[in-house]
């Protein structure tokens, strides 16, 4: 017997089996109705798919004997890997010198073999798949063709299950990271919005207190440090809902009536039915309520925010058909230039447009908003003009 010796790039190679994370795995229907289907297909009793480890052959599927490893030093795979056919084929291992005293050919009589090498792209052999049979043997041409077809799947099979595991793993690695950014910017918002406060508390104190005598230009810089301490307030106030709205996906779908929807986006604007106009809409759907209450929020907020008019009024209205639930929100407001509509919806565009106190707005608002429809399965579209004011209408899927 001769043992086979390690290839060249042993090292790389190790590295690429490893990689896969298929040693030690558990058997597998996809792997193992492929030893069984070449097993029929070549009409022997033993078909495998193996992986060389150092020092070892696993047997990744095994048709036909219930072993799970061997030495990699009495392996017939461990030569199949060394060569650069397609297929390494030992029709008589008693009469082959690197075989004939080997134990597999005296405890299992393993008289034929045929291994085709299972390797990637950059040509690193990981195993084979592989037929044993008890009598000496020669395989046909098309036996031959559908070995190797047949082991290209298998080496698919291994790439798609890296390709997903690398996948999962940078999913989860993202969802952390998104967890800890979240968290970041939670606990920062929080203690810069206790400091602004303050500052704001102490520029109106300033301002009303009795006996202060400031110059014109003095007033001008208090007026300067409380517009900057509000819009960087209204900032961070735009950044806690933006990382809190994703949690709001997480609440189960219930079944609610619009219209009782609608009167608590009311009630907690603090408005009347001269204000906020809500059309007849006995309706219910099965949606995200907390998720579908902050667009709703979110929406009417910004219809009375930007809006110069004496009377502010927003409109809530709602339909659906066979796919969608579709809700529209109408204001009376300073409307949008058509140009800037496409842009209204991108992170930390404002558009330059200036509320009803004078204060630019974050650019969080429509993003959190639009992050929040797509999630829910819908879109949301704009409809404006300049003086009359808008139409947001956004869908949620059923």
């Amino acid at each position: 017997m001769i043992k086979p010796e390690f290839p060249k790039n042993e090292h790389e190679r190790i590295s690429c089996v490893k990689e896969y994370k298929l040693l030690d795995t558990l058997p597998e229907s996809d792997f193992d109705n492929i030893t069984s289907l070449v097993a029929t297909i070549c009409n022997v009793p033993i078909s495998l798919i193996t992986l060389l480890d150092t020092e070892r052959n696993f047997l990744k599927s095994h048709h036909g004997v219930d072993i799970q490893e061997s030495p990699r030093d009495i392996s017939f795979c461990g030569h199949a890997i060394l060569q650069d056919d397609d297929i390494f084929i030992v029709e008589d291992s008693r009469k082959d010198k690197r075989f004939h005293d080997n134990p597999l050919v005296e405890g299992f009589k393993a008289i034929f073999y045929a291994g085709v090498p299972l390797r990637n792209e950059e040509g690193l052999a990981l195993g084979t798949l592989c037929i044993y049979d008890h009598e000496p043997r020669q395989l046909t041409d098309l036996q031959k063709k559908a070995l190797v077809t047949i082991a290209k799947q298998v080496m698919n099979l291994f790439d798609l299950r890296l390709n997903n595991r690398l996948l999962d793993e940078t999913k989860q690695e993202l969802t952390d990271r998104n967890t800890e950014l979240n968290k970041f910017a939670s606990h920062v918002s929080h203690d810069l919005k206790s400091p602004l406060a303050n500052i704001i508390s102490l520029t109106n104190f300033l301002k009303e207190e009795e006996g202060n005598s400031f110059t014109e230009e003095s007033v001008e810089y208090i007026n300067f440090i409380e517009e900057s301490a509000e819009s960087l307030k209204n900032y961070i106030d735009g950044i806690l809902i933006h990382y809190k709205a994703n949690e709001l996906l997480n609440a189960d779908k219930e079944n609610i009536s619009i219209q009782k929807l609608f009167e608590d986006v009311q009630r907690i604007h603090l408005l009347d039915t001269e204000h906020l106009q809500i059309e007849n809409v006995q309706h219910n759907a099965f949606i995200n309520k907390a998720a579908a209450t902050q667009v709703l929020l979110n929406l009417v907020d910004n219809a009375l925010k930007y809006n110069n008019k004496p009377s502010p009024k927003v409109i809530l209205a709602f339909s659906e058909n066979a796919d969608y639930y579709l809700f529209k929100v109408t204001d009376n407001g300073n409307g949008i230039a058509k140009e800037q509509q496409n842009e209204v919806f991108k992170l930390f565009n404002n558009n330059n447009q200036i509320d009803a106190k004078g204060n630019k707005g974050t650019g969080i608002g429509l993003f959190t908003v639009k992050s929040l429809v797509k999630k829910l399965g819908g879109t949301i579209s704009l409809k404006s003009e300049i003086g009359k004011g808008s139409t947001f209408q956004f869908t949620i899927a059923k």
